[in-house]
């Protein structure tokens, strides 16, 4: 029997989410909102209630850029979820 991981597969990052959040300020990230549109950006802030303040951001709906923002800011209501896009 071969150890979990060993074909290649990503590892998920141990810890509390409260750690995670901490560990991707500085880092690019993905974050969906409810109406299923996502933002990717450098993620420069994150409070206690999710909002999000997020640089050289862009819009996507689908596989599809709708617009680049130098700066933008997520209500946190509206996060879905936010994703790492780089190593931790």
């Amino acid at each position: 029997m071969s150890s979990p991981g060993s074909q290649g597969e990503p590892q998920p990052v141990s810890g509390s989410p409260s750690e995670f959040l901490r560990n991707i300020v500085g880092k690019r990230v993905k974050v969906r909102i409810g109406s299923g549109v996502d933002y990717t950006g450098l993620l420069t802030c994150l409070d206690g209630y999710m909002n999000v303040a997020l640089e050289q951001a862009e819009e996507w709906a689908g596989e599809v850029k709708t617009a680049a923002y130098g700066d933008c800011f997520l209500r946190g209501n509206n996060v879905l979820y936010i994703s790492a896009l780089e190593d931790l």
